[in-house]
């Protein structure tokens, strides 16, 4: 055990400060060292704190550029006082010992969120003396506790209250930890920032180096498949409707394949408007469906394939009711069921399968926090926006003789958002707002429109296709003829588009062009 005598505060976020270091110095005697804004908020709670400049005999320098780096301060953290010649030089060159260590360190993150923030006042964001303050203290956590998250502060005085104001080994190594932990993310985003600076002072879209730091959720059971080992990390600021963000309300843990086939059917639904279901199997749609409630919904979404549904996982952006949950139990076996709301009636019925999944997301409407995609390939890691737009602004336009109807129009943006989240080459004919049949992930397009067709349970008179990519040739077009269907949008932009447009007109098929593509791989 290490016991607490004098303690080093200094933090930007003040979240339960008072009650720590007021535990501190009223339970266990601890003196407080502090510097400029933490040393006024404690004297304004009435609690006594040194200043750091009188323990270093020194004024904070260069606009408070430099106020801990001193070895009053770095030998006071450092010092093992196990060691006979250390414990003697502090003695000699009167070094206070210094046994915990609280900082938070400039916002840098915060503050560089905006492009709109100059690198100047950038630069004056990067801690110094925070992270080597830090690192000092983790380094040394046989002797030092060191914290960078308030709310460690109640484990600490806990720990504290229980020990006679010590902290325990495993406490500190596990701080210490989360310390080092935290200071590389920190210079992993000063570095990431930097990075994407020119030397002529402009800016790069990707940074020359990139430095993720992500949190582990869970380790899951085993990967894709049962030899493989596998783990759950998020992004540590993740916020919006997301795997992440959830909270699971009952069954099974998720494995590996039910986060990420999850985390598609959740992003799809969140493109449909209110109330959608979408039902994924193996990381593909196999069913997407608007209705007006979430009943109307699941039963469309199923309907277009059932076989498939079997073992799926199942999005609504809408809350699930009771009766909802009730048709899903009695229709299928499901893996899981995420959505923003689950009613307790609905819960209830869920119970009566208690190995189904249950999880529920915040507001579906909320902005997520990443912006960017990414896919490891051996040896490296591809970086890219997150496909986040539908069309082109102003490209949205109807290039054959019959312009669609407002019906027409409804379908095929309907069937747009759903086609960008099947695996290319994809194809997806849709009716009333809800798919009928869906060609994922083929090698050629007339085969994802000819498969499409095949599963479709229903005839395909008058519904509409969407393609993720441009017909190559005119045969993708003479596959929705043949399937009868009434009108088409694709991105456009093959150098046989005009030959595409005139198989559409010669049977009087509306299509539409949207001037942007959406391959998913």
């Amino acid at each position: 055990m290490a016991e607490i005598k004098r303690a080093l505060i200094s933090v930007s976020d003040k979240t339960g400060l008072a009650e720590f270091a007021r535990a501190l110095h009223e339970e266990f005697g601890v003196e407080i060292v502090s510097t400029g804004g933490t040393a006024r908020a404690l004297r304004e709670w009435q609690i006594p704190v040194v200043e750091i400049s009188d323990l270093t005999g020194y004024p904070e320098l260069l606009d408070g550029r430099v106020k801990t780096l001193h070895p009053a301060v770095l030998g006071g953290i450092l010092a093992r006082r196990s060691d006979p010649e250390h414990r003697e030089q502090m003695e000699r060159h009167n070094l206070p010992g210094i046994d915990l260590v609280a900082v938070n360190l400039y916002l840098f993150e915060a503050v560089t969120a905006s492009d709109e923030t100059e690198r100047s006042e950038a630069i004056e964001h990067i801690d110094i003396g925070g992270p080597t303050m830090l690192r000092a203290a983790a380094k040394n956590h046989d002797h030092v506790a060191v914290l960078v998250d308030p709310a460690d502060y109640e484990r600490v005085v806990r720990e504290m209250r229980s020990s006679g104001g010590a902290v325990g080994e495993a406490t500190r190594f596990t701080l210490a930890r989360k310390t080092f932990e935290h200071t590389a993310r920190y210079d992993g985003a000063i570095a990431s920032y930097l990075g994407r600076f020119r030397e002529d002072g402009s800016r790069e879209p990707f940074p020359a180096s990139l430095h993720l730091a992500f949190e582990k959720v869970a380790d899951m059971r085993y990967g894709e498949n049962p030899h493989q080992r596998g783990a759950f990390y998020r992004e540590p600021d993740a916020e919006g409707a997301s795997l992440v963000t959830a909270s699971q309300l009952q069954g099974k843990e998720l494995s590996f394949n039910n986060v990420a086939d999850l985390d598609t059917a959740l992003e799809a639904v969140k493109e449909l408007s209110e109330p959608a279901c979408v039902i994924i199997k193996h990381a593909n749609p196999c069913g997407a469906a608007e209705a007006s409630d979430s009943l109307g919904a699941y039963r469309k979404a199923f309907a277009c394939d059932p076989t498939s549904a079997f073992g799926g996982l199942i999005a609504f952006n809408c809350p699930v009711d009771e009766a909802t949950a009730r048709a899903i139990v009695e229709q299928q076996y499901v893996e899981g069921v995420i959505a923003p709301g689950v009613s307790e009636q609905a819960l209830a019925v869920l119970a009566d399968k208690p190995a189904i999944r249950v999880l529920q997301t915040p507001r579906l409407d909320l902005p997520r926090s990443s912006h960017w995609d990414y896919k490891r390939v051996t040896g490296g890691l591809l970086v890219q926006d997150r496909d986040s737009a539908l069309h082109e602004s102003g490209e949205l336009k109807a290039v054959t003789q019959r312009v669609p109807t407002e019906a027409e129009w409804e379908e095929l943006l309907f069937a747009w958002r759903v086609v960008k989240h099947v695996k290319s080459n994809a194809i997806v004919y849709t009716k009333d707002r809800a798919t009928v049949g869906i060609g994922a992930g083929q090698m050629s397009r007339v085969d994802a429109a000819c498969l499409a067709a095949k599963k479709a349970q229903v005839p395909l008179a008058g519904s509409v296709m969407a393609s993720d990519a441009f017909f190559p040739f005119r045969d993708g077009l003479d596959a929705a003829v043949e399937a009868r269907c009434s009108a088409v949008i694709q991105p456009g932009g093959s150098i046989r588009d005009s030959e595409v447009i005139e198989a559409a007109d010669e049977n009087h098929l509306a299509m539409v062009f949207t001037g942007m593509r959406h391959f998913r791989h």
